[in-house]
């Protein structure tokens, strides 16, 4: 079996990196205006995130708005969109599942075998949230290299890497080794050895000492 210690610290690797994965969804720094130019007015940053944008002056006043329309948003957006919302509602079938088959639970039952395939079943959940959420934070994350280096692109329009993002890999990959962990929880069969008695200790049965015709 798989040890105790391993299958809490999987758990909460994986609590924390699905605790950070809404953080980064909610957050609304996904990209933010870059300064790589001559022309560009540093009294403004634009920020950009999965729900709204933002702009921050200088003064330390802050101004977001919400997008008004789903299908004026560009393909990436929406798709990181649906994939981090993904990431988040599968991990919650992820903690439920874990915390079934955990040792230090006594939920799932007393069978030790079918605990340990529970955690495993919950890790694998896991490992699809966190997979889901990376690929979410990398198409992102290309798409703004992609306008970056596009030389169509207006210089001041160009965005870099927000904190959204960092936080959204980072809790991906926080996600995503704490679901190997539990996946480890692989149930091994018990062997039983039979125990023969052996040639030279088998009992006899008493005699009575009487003789019968």
């Amino acid at each position: 079996m798989a040890n105790s210690g391993l299958q809490l610290l999987g758990f909460v690797m994986a609590l924390l990196g699905w605790i950070g994965l809404i953080a980064a969804t909610i957050l609304p720094q996904w990209r933010m205006s870059s300064y790589a130019g001559d022309n560009i007015i540093t009294a403004v940053a634009i920020y950009q995130g999965l729900w709204m944008s933002c702009v921050t002056q200088s003064t330390g006043q802050i101004q977001c708005k919400v997008y008004d329309s789903l299908l004026q948003l560009d393909t990436a957006l929406q798709a990181t969109r649906a994939l981090m919302v993904l990431s988040i509602v599968v991990g919650v079938f992820g903690l439920a599942v874990s915390t079934m088959g955990m040792k230090c639970t006594k939920c799932g039952g007393d069978d030790k075998v079918k605990k340990a395939r529970i955690a495993m079943t919950g890790g694998f959940v896991f490992l699809l949230a966190g997979l889901a959420a990376l690929i979410a934070c990398s198409w992102y994350g290309h798409q703004i290299i992609r306008d970056f280096y596009n030389p169509l692109t207006p210089v001041n329009t160009k965005y870099e890497f927000g904190a959204g993002v960092f936080l959204g890999w980072a809790g991906s990959l926080l996600v995503i080794l704490g679901g190997a962990l539990l996946a480890c929880s692989c149930p091994r069969k018990n062997n039983y050895n039979t125990r023969y008695p052996k040639g030279g200790a088998r009992t006899k049965a008493p005699s009575s000492g009487k003789e019968y015709v």
